[in-house]
């Protein structure tokens, strides 16, 4: 029942639930590493607010490209009775392990403005701490509430559902 009203049914409620898991992801997650990186300054989240905009629209594109591989490899972990917080959990796990790998190095470039080898030579130096953070923030804040969101507009529609069979 869980995986009924807390996921989307449709591409419409996909294209909903993924607008507030990435612009909750985005706002925090970006800023987060950045101030990890050059210190928590004004002047350096007034910087990571100019590129996130680039930095969403490279998330959505990133989601989309690697929504199947994360599906598949959490299809490869979990098995069809475990419960829903499992798949849940595994399949955050899956996202964030590829988005954080692919996003560790494109974030990078858009945030400097520039291509470098620099992202890619301290990959292994930047990526663990990348992919805590996004996993927390993922995990425990933008995915519950998109979930909740979900949640909500699936009673609000079998209400109505309801009352139009009445």
């Amino acid at each position: 029942m869980e995986f009924y009203q807390k996921l989307p049914r449709n591409k419409k409620e996909f294209a909903l639930f993924m607008a507030v898991i990435s612009i909750i992801s985005v706002n925090i997650i970006a800023p987060l590493i950045t101030c990890f990186e050059f210190g928590f300054r004004l002047a350096v989240w007034a910087n990571v607010l100019q590129v996130l905009p680039f930095i969403w629209l490279s998330v959505i594109g990133l989601v989309l490209l690697t929504y199947k591989p994360a599906e598949w490899l959490t299809g490869r972990i979990v098995a069809e009775g475990d419960s829903f917080r499992a798949h849940v959990l595994i399949n955050i796990l899956c996202s964030v392990l590829l988005m954080s790998v692919f996003l560790t190095v494109i974030g990078t470039w858009i945030g400097s403005r520039r291509l470098s080898w620099e992202p890619i030579l301290l990959f292994f130096h930047k990526w663990p701490r990348n992919f805590a953070i996004s996993f927390g923030v993922e995990a425990l804040i933008a995915q519950p509430i998109a979930r909740w969101v979900m949640a909500r507009l699936h009673a609000a529609q079998d209400r109505r559902q309801a009352q139009a069979m009445v």
